[in-house]
């Protein structure tokens, strides 16, 4: 399966994180900790360029612990400062000003060197759609926020998220790159939910889920959805139609709804803790 999406906007938004970047001290990329290297953008290492780096593998509740360690690791040693977070119910998110002030350390002693004391860090926030970069940032900024006027050689009407005297995030709308080179990254992608729903065959993405499940999670989908889990795929698809009642009119089974069904119970972790690619 072949999918690709970049739709235009996705082009602009680019451009102007292009003319940010200048501004910016330290680049915050949220991974989802599911698939930490498919939805890691590599038009952000370009962009990022001589930038301090913090990535952030979210949705780690989601995701299969013993995996998670090791894509810490992996980031870790490529020279990432990392953490591990759930934005939704906050976990890992007190650490988070103590990293960026880590990463950032550097750049803070040549300030104090210059007689520069206090001086906020500027960090850009950036990830892949349907990453958690806004459940992120409301986790983040909490109560304590407030919003900074336009600067300098930002875009007119740009606003700046102030989190006390430290740090002020930018944050930047969701973006892919043009083109996916190895198919079963965009395959990755929808899975998750960063590609458009629409554009995509729901039972064919949820024929190559099972797929992977019966090599990698064995039983899992015969234990959420009491079923005897076969080799066949659709069978297992038709198995799930069946038990959870997806009929269409005429009594035909629906297996559009089964799909739909089951990739819902993937994103949301109803299948449990699962990550889908390896270091």
């Amino acid at each position: 399966m072949n999918i690709q999406w970049y739709p235009g906007h996705m082009t602009k938004a680019k451009r102007m994180m292009q003319e940010d970047i200048k501004l910016i001290d330290i680049v915050i990329e949220l991974v989802d900790a599911r698939i930490p290297y498919s939805s890691k953008n590599p038009d952000i290492d370009d962009l990022a360029r001589n930038k301090y780096r913090l990535i952030l593998l979210n949705k780690s509740d989601l995701a299969d612990d013993s995996v998670t360690a090791k894509w810490e690791k992996y980031y870790k040693e490529k020279g990432f400062a990392v953490a591990k977070i759930n934005a939704r119910n906050g976990m890992g998110m007190k650490g988070i000003n103590a990293i960026v002030q880590e990463a950032c350390r550097e750049k803070i002693e040549r300030d104090r060197k210059r007689g520069i004391i206090n001086r906020p860090i500027r960090a850009m926030i950036v990830g892949i759609p349907n990453v958690g970069k806004s459940t992120f940032i409301n986790s983040y900024a909490r109560k304590a926020c407030t919003k900074v006027g336009n600067k300098p050689g930002v875009t007119k009407g740009k606003q700046w998220i102030r989190l006390g005297k430290n740090i002020e995030l930018l944050d930047t709308p969701g973006i892919l790159w043009p083109k996916f080179d190895d198919e079963a990254v965009g395959l990755r992608l929808a899975f998750i939910g960063s590609i458009n729903d629409e554009i995509l065959n729901v039972t064919d993405i949820a024929l190559e889920l099972i797929k992977f499940m019966q090599v990698n999670y064995c039983n899992t989908l015969a234990q959420r959805y009491n079923i005897e889990e076969t080799a066949d795929p659709v069978e297992v698809l038709k198995s799930v139609a069946d038990k959870r009642q997806c009929i269409k009119k005429g009594g035909e089974l629906d297996y559009d709804k089964a799909a739909a069904l089951i990739i819902d119970d993937f994103r949301s972790g109803k299948l449990g803790k699962i990550t889908l690619e390896t270091p």
